[in-house]
């Protein structure tokens, strides 16, 4: 028996935003998009008292798990909540949490 067969493709994404949740920077970002429509890097990294490259690596996890999404306006990027997946996650989290 191996994991795929044991959990739920619902269990597997809610696992993987919660991973992509799991740290503060993170949650900071998230809460910050949800209130703005858009952010660049730029201010992130104003924001934050931490190096442009960790604030890199957080977007970068943020945006693998298909939370935000980036766009090249050269020279700085803008990042966004990707609605649809956020919805979701909010929908897979409150029905984990039977809320």
């Amino acid at each position: 028996m191996n994991i795929k067969t044991v959990t739920s493709d619902k269990q597997i994404r809610a696992a993987r935003y919660a991973k992509a949740l799991g740290h503060p920077v993170r949650m900071y970002v998230m809460e910050l998009l949800s209130k703005q429509s858009c952010c660049y890097s730029g201010n992130l990294s104003d924001d934050l008292p931490i190096a442009k490259s960790t604030l890199s690596q957080h977007l970068k996890e943020l945006k693998d798990a298909g939370l935000i999404q980036g766009e090249i306006e050269s020279p700085r990027i803008k990042y966004c909540i990707n609605k649809e997946n956020w919805k979701e996650a909010q929908l897979l989290f409150k029905e984990f949490l039977g809320i």
